[in-house]
């Protein structure tokens, strides 16, 4: 597995490359085939931010923790992401079962640009993505995997786009276009 590290107000040395690469490879019994993982280190006051991103044949898993130490939020992450992968395992297995899990190929992923304001609100950030046909239930799965509150996905079944979000309840809501 290829690492793409950057850093935000912080340095980003070869021993904590080294590190990093060292605990995520540990996905590796999980996810081969894995072409790229992104990390990113972040430092905000007395926070020690890890991010790490991993695009999975159109599925996406991302953790993020932080705590006073950058290698235990390393660490953290790391566990995070074990856990993910070990919950949702039978799900995405089931999804690449012609493939295997194993055999899941990844790809691109997806890309972040700023925007020029527009006029009465401001945009921040704009985000882009495939939108890859997949049912209800993995796209829930997918919010879960990036620890979302919704997801906008194009619905295999009705051929449209839809947004699955979580209530305050702590059941799912789907949002359906009408264009009449």
């Amino acid at each position: 597995m290829k690492f793409e590290f950057r850093g935000k107000n912080i340095e980003v040395t070869e021993a904590l490359k080294d590190y990093a690469g060292k605990r995520l490879s540990k996905l590796e019994k999980y996810i081969d085939d894995v072409k790229t993982a992104q990390v990113a280190f972040s430092v905000e006051g007395e926070r020690h931010k890890v991010e790490v991103t991993i695009p999975l044949n159109g599925m996406i898993l991302r953790g993020e923790e932080a705590t006073d130490d950058m290698y235990t939020s390393i660490d953290m992450v790391q566990e995070k992401l074990e856990r993910q992968i070990e919950k949702y395992k039978t799900r995405i297995y089931k999804h690449h079962r012609a493939a295997g899990f194993k055999q899941a190929v990844a790809e691109e992923i997806k890309k972040e640009a700023e925007k020029e304001k527009e006029e009465g609100f401001k945009v921040v950030r704009t985000k882009r993505f495939a939108l890859k046909p997949m049912d209800v239930e993995e796209a829930i799965m997918q919010m879960n995997l990036l620890g979302h509150n919704f997801f906008v996905f194009f619905n295999a079944g009705t051929e449209e786009v839809n947004v699955v979000y979580k209530r305050n309840d702590g059941n799912y809501g789907l949002i359906e276009p009408d264009f009449d």
